[in-house]
């Protein structure tokens, strides 16, 4: 038995771990790290206050998945702008006996659409930046153009807001270069996800792609050195060369100043046992938080999540964090079916002569691989009898209300709600989902703009390639108008 010092699996740092030679082979045994332990104890106790068996099919890695996806999130607490642009500075010349600037004495230099993923600190969500930097280069010398979007990654990797976001690639790019200045444009994206109770009487509040899968929008600036005079002939080419990409800064910096709860989930206030909390204090609850209450160990793991990432759940940002956090997943606890709509027995059996279809029939619901959120549309098509009513538009959006709002993979979705529509109408029920995915956008390989559609059919629907085809074709006439 020996040790050996090798790279953990996160790729942080150096350890010892434990070698030992059974039959002739090596195996290595390696001790889980403390964060990452906090973590999946965390998500543990989340899954249960959900009412879900940790120990289930499909559960069982998710607290490692999670904390694997939130330390990859946040991995910027352990990276130093410094280690990144030392040796990433070359000399390059300015203008040789002449008039103006250029390279590397004065000529600007702008990088633009680094596309990159943060997470908010007020609620622990994903939000999608684009960012946009330039700097002035100054003593001969420029940096690598790879730098500028590694350095802006690392404070991406962090809980941020969007200013603060854009403050801090500044001032570390002002420190890590010493250029004559720098400026930072940042457009970010938060995810807004209906809420769960979604009227349902109204199909016109329910039809607009728009409105499932729009997302808070908002553009954030910082500057330094000779770019801080935003009236200056090298803010001007700054803001110029953006607008090549339709980017508007000047009119962005016409708008009304930054609303502090740019997260929408900002307006929720802490609050423990019904009790809501004063309006801009969330620190002081009305009511002592009773400590067996599942919300306050929810509360209190998610604070344990925060602290093992790296960050302090004290900072006055992150004070309501867990509350925030906690009241939005319970959006996705498990509830009975009976209770949340009312429905007949089995459909009858009988001749099913006419198409009929539902689109763009909103959803939401969480990953249960990452306990991230996916959102997009139901597209539901079936056969009934002829002259008989079709099925109410409330109730298929019931239907898929109930089987969004809990942890969920698409697949299982897709199937769940053709199966229950088929006890209503009989069996002629084909289901489409399309839906876009946060853990495939916002963590490891991150696809922006990725988007994954599934298909349930049953009866005539999985044999018959005309309703098959009439239905989609229904489906591509609707989406494309």
């Amino acid at each position: 038995m020996g040790t050996v010092d090798a790279m953990s699996s996160h790729g942080e740092y150096l350890k010892e771990i434990e070698v030992n030679i059974i039959d002739r082979k090596l195996v290595v045994v390696e001790e889980e790290p403390e964060n990452i332990r906090a973590i999946k104890a965390s998500v543990k106790v989340l899954l249960e206050g959900l009412g879900e068996d940790s120990n289930r099919e499909g559960l069982i890695k998710t607290p490692l998945r999670v904390a694997k996806a939130l330390l990859d999130g946040t991995r910027g607490y352990k990276q130093n702008v410094n280690d990144i642009v030392q040796g990433a500075l070359f000399p390059e010349a300015g203008l040789d006996n002449a008039v103006g600037y250029a390279g590397g004495a004065g000529g600007l230099v702008v990088v633009r659409d680094l596309n990159l993923f943060s997470i908010c600190e007020s609620c622990l969500l994903p939000f999608q930046v684009k960012c946009h930097v330039g700097y002035i280069p100054s003593e001969e010398r420029v940096v690598g153009l790879s730098k500028l979007s590694r350095v802006a990654d690392v404070f991406a990797k962090r809980l941020q807001s969007p200013q603060r976001l854009a403050d801090e690639v500044c001032s570390g790019l002002q420190s890590g270069i010493r250029p004559d200045g720098v400026a930072v444009v940042l457009q970010c994206w938060h995810i807004h996800s209906p809420e769960v109770e979604i009227n349902c009487t109204s199909p016109h509040s329910l039809s607009s792609k728009q409105d499932i899968q729009g997302w808070e929008k908002i553009l954030v600036s910082s500057s330094s050195g000779i770019l801080e005079n935003q009236n200056g002939d090298f803010w001007v080419d700054f803001t110029s060369l953006l607008k090549f990409r339709g980017v508007d800064v000047e009119k962005a910096r016409t708008q009304p100043s930054i609303n502090r709860y740019w997260c929408p989930y900002r307006h929720l206030h802490a609050s423990c046992n019904g009790h809501s909390t004063p309006e801009g204090n969330p620190l002081i609850h009305r009511a002592p938080c009773k400590t067996e209450s599942p919300l306050y160990a929810m509360q209190n793991a998610v604070s344990m999540m925060i602290q093992s990432l790296g960050d302090d759940p004290s900072r006055k940002e992150l004070l309501g964090t867990p509350h925030r956090f906690v009241q939005w997943l319970m959006n996705y606890k498990k509830c009975d079916l009976e209770s949340h709509m009312k429905m007949n027995g089995g459909g009858s059996v009988q001749v099913q002569d006419e198409f009929w279809s539902e689109l763009n029939i909103p959803l939401q619901s969480l990953c249960e691989h990452h306990l991230l959120p996916f959102h997009g549309m139901v597209h539901v098509g079936y056969f009934h009898s002829k002259g008989a009513e079709p099925i109410k538009r409330s109730t298929l959006q019931s239907i898929v209300n109930f089987f969004g709002c809990k942890l969920q993979v698409q697949e299982r979705l897709s199937r769940q709600i053709a199966e229950t529509i088929s006890l209503i109408l009989g069996g002629d029920i084909m289901v489409v989902v399309e839906a876009n995915h946060i853990c495939m956008i916002s963590r490891g390989i991150e696809k922006v703009g990725s988007s994954t559609a599934t298909i349930a059919a049953l009866g005539r629907f999985s044999n018959g390639p005309t309703a098959k085809a009439t239905f989609l074709h229904s489906i591509s006439n609707a989406t494309s108008a």
